[in-house]
């Protein structure tokens, strides 16, 4: 592949971190069962490696959004260009990301989402960029907040290469 990666979150710190967040849903849905909802394509990874740590019934379901329309900066209007499979209506969904930037896109898929009458509607996501926030979004489940950097690994590429890597790293050039 030819990029020199600097490893950011080794895989036993990213194991780590989702067994733990796995515990903590679990434990904060106790009784009950969730709906996970994966955000295609980057967050598939995350999204398994999570249910099978959660303790209690889990479904899932797939979205897949778009943003960009011709440019490279997010506009913010979501275009679903997969939607779910099944209602949400009266469920404990989660909404599963593999990283949160500017908030744009994921503020609108909540509201989209929201209108739907989920039981309870939260966010989990493997890493925070809190400084490239543009839209305030509460995010219920945080992995690692990391800096301003662009990353690849555990789901997330570069012109759809390194999405396999094991862990989270920086491009060098």
């Amino acid at each position: 592949m030819g990029d020199n990666i600097r490893v950011m979150i080794p895989e036993e710190e990213v194991d780590q971190k989702i067994a733990e967040l796995g515990r903590r849903i679990s434990e904060d849905y106790a009784g009950s069962s969730v709906h996970l909802i994966c955000v295609l394509k980057g967050s598939i990874f995350f999204t398994c490696e999570l249910a099978k740590r959660i303790t209690i019934p889990v479904t899932l379901d797939f979205m897949s959004c778009s943003s960009y329309g011709s440019g490279t900066v997010s506009s913010g209007v979501v275009k679903i260009v997969k939607d779910l499979d099944e209602p949400i209506e009266g469920r404990h969904v989660i909404v599963i990301e593999d990283i949160i930037d500017s908030g744009r896109t994921l503020s609108n898929l909540l509201q989209i989402l929201s209108a739907r009458k989920p039981a309870s509607l939260a966010l989990c996501t493997l890493l925070d960029k809190p400084d490239r926030r543009v839209i305030p979004v509460e995010v219920d489940y945080t992995g690692f907040e990391i800096p301003d950097e662009f990353v690849v690994g555990y789901g997330l590429d570069y012109d759809q290469k390194y999405r396999n890597l094991p862990y989270v790293g920086v491009i060098e050039n």
